[in-house]
């Protein structure tokens, strides 16, 4: 737990003055053990994830789209009818903001401060490139 939280530091340190970004944070009073680090891609960074994701992965930097978001635009919701089978509570703006902009990378114990870093250099590069 407490190397994914180091992990976690290092890069959130490294990439927290990026103005095409906007980085989770945790509540004052959680303690969370990170499973990876989310990164949504600002609407005006004049880049979107999929351009991100893919320089990831040509740099061997895995990346996964969250799974979450606006679940009512899975195809599943195809043949349910709203105020039937579901109710939306608000225009859900949002949501779809984090599933269309939204990705992780991974928090994994196992990396070194040589691997979170070449992640950070990796990251900036190509937000301050675009």
């Amino acid at each position: 737990m407490e190397k994914r939280k180091a992990n976690f530091a290092r890069l959130y340190e490294g990439l927290k003055d990026l103005s095409q970004l906007r980085l989770f944070e945790k509540y004052e009073e959680s303690d969370p053990s990170w499973f990876g680090f989310l990164m949504t891609v600002k609407s005006d960074a004049g880049f979107t994830r999929n351009d991100l994701a893919k320089h990831l992965e040509s740099a061997n930097i895995q990346t996964r789209n969250l799974f979450a978001g606006n679940i009512i635009r899975h195809p599943c919701f195809e043949t349910m009818r709203e105020d039937i089978d579901y109710r939306v509570a608000g225009s859900l703006a949002n949501t779809d903001t984090i599933m269309n902009s939204s990705l992780w990378i991974g928090l994994y114990p196992g990396m070194g401060d040589a691997k979170i870093d070449y992640m950070v250099e990796t990251i900036k590069k190509f937000c301050l490139s675009v």
